[in-house]
Order: structure tokens, then C-alpha cells, then sequence
């Protein structure tokens, strides 16, 4: 959370010296704006609607724009926190799809955050594709089930997750009690307990 949050806050800076400060060097502005996505506020929007609508995290959304209620005002315009790609998207949504496969949506969230978890940790990769891609983590990539296409809720699950980011048990680890006979995974603090996953750090 912290990588994301420092980054959060750099282009919270760099849009209030857009606001605020007169340049003559209007080009240097304009690529500053450039880097920097703003949303407009719906009637009805709370932050954590806006954060699954756009994939970003809620509380990065409530603390880069300095907001204390979780309903801002129609029309007030929000920065917008940096969120991962598409294709990293697509990516988490198929490993989702290959580990929960008939696992309750609420487990389907919690593995896209663990790997989300494990980005900003620094024990592991600071991405996802190096997450996943990470030698021995995750069975889906060992037997090629990761190349399965996403269904609708593992997609959906993956954009929770986004939204709901650095507001979780800091999980970094799941497994199936009963396919696994890790001591060592089974040695770990169990955060909670979804389905047939135990998730802990």
C-alpha cells in the first residue's frame, strides 16, 4: 500500500500546483495534466462505488482527494489513483478464475488480494505479472489453467479487490487444507476462512 500510496500522493501534488500555481511555462503544465485522471461525480456515487466502477483503491481515493465522507458531491471533480493495466487485469481475473473456480464470490475477491498484497510486500515481485509468474506460487501457472478465459465474476472480483485495496487482513498466502500438505503454509497465521480456502500471512 505504501508504493501505491507515495505514488498517490505525487499526483495529488502535482494536480494542486496545476490548480493553484500560475506558470508561464504552459507545455510543462500540460504534460503534468496529462498523467493525472479526473472523475466527475455521479448523483448517488459513494467512493467505493467510484473505486469498483474505475478499479482504483477507495481508501487512496479518500486520501489523495483530502475527503472525509465516504458520499462526495454531484458534481465535484476527484483525482483518480493509478491503477494496473488492462492486460494486468485480465491477467489477475484469469488467475482467479483458476484457483476459486466454485468457490463463493467473497473467496474470489480475497485471492485477487492477496495477489495485490503480495505487490506491495516487500517479500515478493512489485507486480503483478512477476506475482503470479513467481516460480512454485501458483498451481494455475504450473498446469496451464491460468490460460483459461475469466468468467464474469472473476473479473468482477478483480475490480472489488482494487477498490477495496490496503483495507483487508493483509492475506498474502491461501491454500485448500485438504490439498495441501504444506507444514510450512499451514504453519501461517490464518487471517480467514472462505470456502475450502484458508487465507493467511
Amino acid at each position: 500500500m505504501m508504493k501505491k500510496f507515495a505514488v498517490a500522493m505525487l499526483a495529488g501534488l502535482m494536480m494542486l500546483s496545476f490548480q493553484f500555481t500560475q506558470s508561464k511555462n504552459k507545455r510543462v503544465y500540460a504534460e503534468t495534466l496529462d498523467q493525472v485522471e479526473i472523475y466527475t461525480v455521479q448523483k448517488g456515487d459513494t467512493l467505493f462505488d467510484i473505486g469498483l466502477k474505475k478499479g482504483v483503491s477507495e481508501l487512496e481515493l479518500r486520501n489523495i482527494n483530502h475527503i472525509k465522507s465516504n458520499k462526495p458531491h454531484s458534481g465535484q471533480k476527484l483525482i483518480l489513483p493509478k491503477t494496473i493495466s488492462k492486460a494486468e487485469k485480465e491477467l489477475l481475473a484469469r488467475l482467479v478464475h483458476a484457483e476459486a473456480k466454485g468457490e463463493p464470490y467473497k473467496g474470489k475477491v480475497a485471492v485477487a488480494l492477496v495477489v495485490l498484497n503480495r505487490v506491495e510486500d516487500h517479500r515478493f515481485p512489485d507486480n503483478i505479472k512477476d506475482v503470479i509468474y513467481q516460480k512454485r506460487q501458483f498451481q494455475p501457472v504450473d498446469n496451464g489453467s491460468i490460460n483459461d478465459a475469466a468468467d464474469h465474476d472473476s473479473k468482477k472480483a478483480v475490480m472489488e479487490a482494487l477498490a477495496l485495496e490496503g483495507q483487508d487482513n493483509d492475506s498474502v498466502y491461501f491454500f485448500n487444507p485438504d490439498k495441501t500438505n504444506s507444514k510450512w503454509l499451514r504453519s501461517r497465521t490464518v487471517t480467514t476462512v472462505i470456502g475450502n480456502h484458508r487465507f493467511a500471512k
